[in-house]
């Protein structure tokens, strides 16, 4: 359902610190009638027996992982079907963007990848008063080649390094059309 305020639903991904917050709520901002779906959100409602995904494989992780997903793509859903254009933003890497694209029950889905250089991230993890690096086994080198490494090359992949997140919209608005990958 293309609605004539704009896309459907807009997923963006990229690793911790790579400004998915900030460019999702920007972009949701740009649109008559949006909404923007913060992936995180799914992870904080587990209270108790979270188990995080870091390096390495690990069943309960991983099943937990794809709930969040189908939790945040069924309110994707929810949205879209009453005609609103969603934005939703997670760390979706490797082949969970596969599974999450198809967790999505609405169409058309568009895929933003923002992928600024690992020293750039750095420097913006730094900067943050959330330490998404400092919990669990992940480094800003490491996730970033899980980006790089084994995500599929769905959608717009923006090396987002000199932009500022209104810049990084304004390429994302320009080149939404790139950014299709379901219809």
């Amino acid at each position: 359902m293309q609605h004539a305020s704009g896309p459907s639903v807009v997923v963006i991904t990229g690793i911790m610190a790579s400004g998915k917050s900030t460019v999702a709520q920007l972009l949701a901002e740009r649109f008559p009638r949006s909404v923007h779906v913060r992936g995180d959100v799914f992870r904080r409602m587990v209270v108790s027996g979270r188990v995080e995904k870091n390096p390495g494989e690990d069943a309960e992780a991983d099943a937990q992982l794809r709930l969040r997903y189908r939790a945040s793509a069924a309110a994707v859903g929810v949205y879209a079907e009453a005609g609103w254009t969603v934005v939703v933003q997670d760390v979706i890497l490797g082949d969970y963007l596969d599974a999450y694209l198809e967790f999505l029950s609405v169409r058309p889905v568009h895929v933003v990848v923002l992928a600024p250089r690992p020293e750039v991230v750095a420097v913006r993890e730094a900067g943050r008063i959330k330490s998404g690096y400092s919990e669990g086994g992940w480094t800003v080198d490491g996730l970033d080649a899980v980006l790089r490494g084994e995500t599929p090359r769905r959608g717009l992949w923006l090396d987002t390094s000199e932009l500022s997140p209104a810049e990084t919209v304004d390429v994302i608005l320009a080149r939404l059309h790139e950014a299709r990958v379901v219809s």
